[in-house]
């Protein structure tokens, strides 16, 4: 199978997982070319407090590191500050788009928390815990997940951190 079969995959690999998990959820289908948070938020209809991104996180110095971090769009990924410590490395950044595939099989657009390998911790921030509801990637860029955020707590790995997002300034 070739990486983009794999890719194409992924989607039903996190239905799979979320079943398993036996929670509610709804899928979400969406047009690929609104799978970023922004553009899916406008096209859709959903709020961007309930809208969670997924980022993973690499270590850049010392043994590799990966980490999943979840926070609303509305806000930005505190890497330099609360990810680094919590990673308890030194230097940290995005994972590019190749180490995100790789890493998830997913791509950046579709990464959620669901299907990840055991191994990496998912970190969410805990504003999004207070929602009714959150509208995550689906594993592909062509569905999303609404779930209630209760059911993330089912997620291996998973610890809520307070101020893990750091409101964008509002124009």
């Amino acid at each position: 199978m070739t990486a983009d079969g794999a890719l194409e995959e992924a989607g039903q690999v996190v239905i799979d997982a979320l079943d398993a998990l036996g929670v509610a959820y709804e899928v979400m289908e969406c047009d690929p070319e609104f799978a970023d948070t922004t553009a899916f938020c406008e096209r859709y209809g959903v709020p961007p407090e309930q809208s969670a991104n997924t980022i993973i996180v690499a270590s850049k110095r010392g043994e590799q590191q990966y980490a999943a971090c979840v926070v609303a769009a509305t806000s930005r990924l505190d890497v330099n500050g609360k990810v680094r410590g919590l990673m308890d490395v030194r230097k940290a950044s995005f994972a590019s788009a190749e180490e995100t595939a790789e890493l998830t099989g997913m791509l950046i657009g579709g990464v959620t928390v669901f299907a990840l390998p055991p191994a990496v911790p998912v970190y969410i921030d805990q504003s999004l815990m207070d929602e009714d509801e959150l509208v995550l990637g689906g594993g592909s860029r062509s569905q999303k997940i609404r779930i209630a955020p209760s059911a993330l707590e089912l997620v291996p790995n998973l610890t809520v951190v307070p101020g893990l997002g750091i409101a964008r300034p509002t124009e």
